[in-house]
């Protein structure tokens, strides 16, 4: 998907994917992964997500990459820091603290980029991307993560032709295709939001389920 697509959507303020709170289930599960109190944590196609506050609160370092200026200079701006920034090859990395978002393309990372990430997550990045370019995804994040990188994974499985993406549906099966040989893959929730949430039913969905996934990369 091209970058324009997404920043199209900041400029006309088309952005519903973004939640003004912290995810519920990665307060809940991040305790229970076995991630290294003091692991740096990486976050791909951040947006402006306030877990990467969370997580910073919690100790870790934190690594953001988003492709979208609006994204990054709104998520520094509402939190009220002033970032330093510098250019590093294709990106202008934007840091406060322990705090930092890479603006650039997710594509262009580098294994050297990423050399001290102990976590990851996955907040909404698979679900932004379609069938093939998830496939890239998959494949270039199992090329820049560590070795032994535990990662939180969060999914939506609806009917797909029952809706235009995104959020795009990604089910079980395909993220454990995609995964095979590079990641263990670990369900650990599958919640009906179609109950929960009645803007799924006035959209025409019949089933809406948010999955939440603990991996590790292999190898």
């Amino acid at each position: 998907m091209d970058p324009s697509f997404w920043e199209h959507r900041w400029a006309s303020g088309n952005i519903g994917f973004h939640s003004p709170n912290f995810n519920e289930q990665l307060l809940r599960y991040w305790p229970q992964c076995g991630i290294p109190l003091y692991a740096k944590v990486f976050v791909p196609l951040c947006g402006k997500t306030l877990d990467l506050h969370w997580l910073s609160q919690q100790g870790h370092a934190v690594m953001g990459v988003e492709v979208v200026p609006a994204a990054v200079e709104d998520f520094f701006a509402e939190a009220k820091l002033q970032p330093q920034k510098q250019k590093q090859g294709a990106f202008e990395i934007w840091s406060h603290q322990n705090l930092s978002i890479w603006l650039g393309d997710f594509f262009d990372l580098r294994p050297e980029n990423l050399v001290d990430i102990g976590a990851w997550y996955d907040r909404a990045a698979q679900v932004a991307l379609p069938p093939a370019m998830r496939k890239r995804y998959y494949q270039h994040l199992a090329r820049i993560l560590p070795s032994g990188a535990i990662g939180l994974s969060l999914a939506f499985e609806y009917p797909q032709e029952e809706k235009e993406g995104p959020p795009f549906s990604v089910e079980e099966e395909e993220i454990r295709r995609l995964c095979a040989g590079s990641f263990s893959v670990e369900l650990l929730e599958r919640q009906d939001r179609l109950s929960l949430e009645p803007r799924f039913k006035a959209q025409g969905l019949s089933r809406v389920d948010e999955t939440m996934y603990r991996m590790v990369r292999e190898g």
